[in-house]
């Protein structure tokens, strides 16, 4: 199989400051990692590839220092790498980000078709979940998100079956290939580099693509031209100034407490008082009317 994984070097959010004067990222001095969400993305897609044969081809979209997150990822196992790196990209949005990656995993295509390709959920630092969509638009792929378990892969058939985290419980879902799959963080265990991965990433050659390389069609579609998006302020959350309230209870009479506990909640929130004997009205009716 011809698996292609989609990347991007963040910076640690550990360490993330917001300028007290312009409210932008600083991100001078912060080391870059590879997207936490990614690594689930690697992960499985190197399961598939060690189950069914194929490569795993890891490509991103960035500055040329995002070539360690590569080389990082082919030291997990993956088998090439593709750094897109090009100055019309810088300020590219989730449209101009999905636009480029998806004409790269075309170009992809054109030396051999691609199976399936992965995403993490989102990105820690932007966190929209937008760009693996877009590429499946563009890409006219099957899209399947929030996975958390591949359940089956039938190359011969050409499908794929997998289990996607939805609100209110596990959805089973099939369908055919190729497709885009993002995956949950806790899917799986990220795997250690052997000894002869990491020494293999650290010599191997990162094919890096500009504009023309990656089939960039139209120049208006990336970079700032091509965001419409306009991020108007960034900042940290405020400092809440209320202490947290320690209620003292007996271990032998935990009941006691956990009323007195429900009590002050009620006495704080009358909207949840409210809306708590709204509930609770509504019940007692139903069980009259039965």
């Amino acid at each position: 199989m011809n698996i292609v994984v989609c990347i991007k070097q963040v910076p640690d959010s550990t360490h993330i400051r917001v300028h007290p004067v312009t409210n932008t990222i600083m991100r001078q001095g912060v080391p870059a990692v590879i997207n936490p969400y990614d690594l689930f993305a690697i992960e499985e897609a190197l399961r598939i590839r060690d189950a069914h044969g194929g490569k795993v081809t890891v490509i991103t979209m960035g500055p040329p220092p995002a070539a360690v997150a590569l080389r990082k990822a082919l030291a997990y196992g993956c088998d090439e790498a593709v750094l897109i790196t090009d100055k019309i990209f810088s300020g590219a949005d989730t449209l101009a980000t999905s636009y480029v990656l998806a004409s790269a995993i075309s170009m992809l295509g054109k030396e051999q078709p691609v199976d399936l390709v992965f995403t993490g959920k989102q990105t820690i630092d932007g966190d929209t979940a937008q760009v693996g969509p877009g590429i499946a638009k563009r890409l006219d792929l099957e899209l399947l998100t929030y996975v958390a378990k591949i359940v089956a892969v039938d190359q011969a058939a050409g499908k794929i079956q997998v289990e996607r985290r939805a609100e209110g419980g596990v959805q089973l879902l099939e369908t055919r290939l190729p497709a885009l799959i993002t995956m949950l963080e806790g899917s799986n265990e990220m795997r250690f580099g052997t000894a002869p991965d990491v020494f293999r990433a650290a010599r191997a050659e990162i094919r890096t693509w500009d504009r023309n390389s990656a089939g960039i069609e139209d120049i208006k579609k990336v970079g700032l031209k091509g965001s419409p998006t306009i991020v108007s302020r960034v900042f940290g959350p405020t400092p809440r100034d209320e202490k947290a309230e320690q209620i003292a209870f007996d271990p032998a009479a935990p009941e006691v407490a956990t009323a007195a506990l429900l009590e002050k909640i009620l006495a704080d929130s009358p909207k949840v008082a409210k809306e708590l004997a709204r509930h609770q009205a509504g019940e007692h009716a139903g069980a009259r009317h039965e």
